[in-house]
């Protein structure tokens, strides 16, 4: 939807025809589904030079006002991560449906019959930064999961969200399910009446900075699912191999700085600082990282110092805090002081110190000899992901189909009622799981 016609029409409007649809596209069969998703993969590919251009000219307008890297990195959508998010499109397709499964089908009594079936949350509505592409992946997720989805994108993104939103309810019009299950925000005014809609939108899943975050979180009474910072570890432990450990440091900071699984400290045993510290640092150097360090790396390397605020810091770019530990101990409580909680990994060949880690680890991933950076809905399998959570309660992690599901429980009966089962003489349950 453009803002033109968003503006025809009052925010409750919209979140009333999302519900509306979201009900219909609730009971749709599987194949009418994948229909819907192929056809948003295909209404993609032929837009995919309208969306490039829009996201150009978002881009040059970014640039123009000062916008952080970081940011701009995120905003870019290129050929390359256009196809590559149309290929998750299709491979949310092929994912099994989340929607019906019988998760408990018990016999209460005889002829009384009690199943937990899955089913859709309803609407959700998704907030986030930059990351035009985000629209895709969400949207995919949200009509394979039975859902309405009502977006809000950046402002620095408007335009690529637009020629993408416009695309896909393209796409849907050829196919059962209404495109008003997909609508777009384009306004802050529009972000603070979304989170007033606790009676339309079933969830709201932010994706931006902690203030961001911590901003829904603060004025809504809708529930919130997502993560705030990106405080990574690697830890190199003193049973590292000196080569996976290099190869694991580099890759965790540089393969994509922006990204939110992206390493931002570097935790070094002190046995192993003196041999693995100038390798990782001219490896990293070589990408252009930039290097800060506690007092005893600066020692071995000639880089700046770190403040206790860098090692709370997500710089989401290619900048790099390095402190050298005494113990696995020290790591792990240095962990669950500053990270925040969304994924560390040890590098170690010692069984023992990486099974303590990842049982010790406060996160929503802990990893074991790779790299941070698999910490991603596609590279589990997800097909793609509406955010990653990192709150204690489940969905964790990477959230794909299963956390865009709730389930209810049906009981069917033969006009059984509870005062049977009450009393003297009561009778009692056969509790059979069928």
């Amino acid at each position: 939807m453009t803002a033109t016609q968003v503006a025809s029409r009052s925010l409750v409007e919209i979140a009333q025809l999302t519900r509306q649809a979201a009900r219909q596209l609730a009971v749709l069969s599987t194949a009418d589904k994948d229909r819907a998703i192929e056809a948003i993969a295909l209404a993609l590919e032929s837009s995919a030079a309208d969306i490039i251009a829009a996201n150009v000219a978002d881009c040059q307008a970014a640039a123009a006002a000062g916008i952080p890297k970081p940011l701009y990195n995120r905003l870019k959508l290129d050929e390359t991560k256009l196809k590559a998010n149309i290929a998750g499109v299709r491979d949310v397709k092929r994912l099994a449906d989340p929607v019906g499964v019988v998760q408990i089908h018990r016999e209460l009594d005889r002829g009384l019959i009690m199943r937990r079936v899955t089913c859709p949350l309803g609407v959700l509505g998704i907030i986030f930064e930059a990351r035009p592409e985000a629209a895709i992946q969400i949207s995919s997720l949200a009509i394979k999961s039975g859902n309405g989805v009502i977006l809000k994108g950046g402002k620095e993104a408007t335009l690529s969200c637009e020629a993408i939103v416009k695309a896909i309810r393209q796409g849907l019009a050829q196919t059962a399910v209404n495109p008003e299950a997909v609508q777009l925000l384009t306004t802050r005014a529009e972000t603070l009446e979304l989170l007033k809609l606790d009676k339309y939108v079933d969830l709201i899943i932010p994706r931006g900075s902690n203030s961001f975050v911590q901003f829904v979180q603060d004025n809504t009474r809708i529930p919130v699912l997502g993560h705030a910072e990106g405080i990574c570890h690697v830890y190199v432990d003193k049973a590292a191999d000196l080569q996976k450990a290099v190869a694991i440091t580099v890759d965790a900071k540089t393969q994509y700085p922006a990204a939110c699984n992206a390493m931002e400290t570097l935790l070094v045993h002190q046995d192993m600082a003196p041999e693995f510290l100038p390798l990782a640092a001219q490896a990293l150097q070589a990408e252009h990282v930039k290097l800060k360090g506690c007092d005893r790396t600066c020692n071995l390397l000639d880089i700046a110092g770190a403040t206790a605020a860098d090692w709370a810091t997500e710089y989401s770019d290619s900048i790099l805090s390095i402190k050298i530990v005494d113990s696995l101990a020290e790591a792990i409580d240095h962990i669950n002081s500053y990270g925040s909680k969304h994924t560390d990994a040890i590098v170690t060949e010692d069984q023992a110190a990486a099974t303590t880690f990842t049982n010790q680890v406060d996160a929503a991933g802990v990893f074991h000899n790779c790299s941070t950076r698999f910490s991603d809905g596609f590279r589990y399998g997800f097909g793609a992901e509406v955010g990653i959570s990192t709150q204690q309660m489940p969905p964790r992690g990477p959230v794909g189909l299963e956390g865009l599901v709730t389930y209810k429980y049906q009981i069917a009966g033969d006009g059984h009622i509870a005062a049977t089962y009450t009393g003297a003489n009561a009778k009692p349950f056969t509790h059979k799981d069928l």
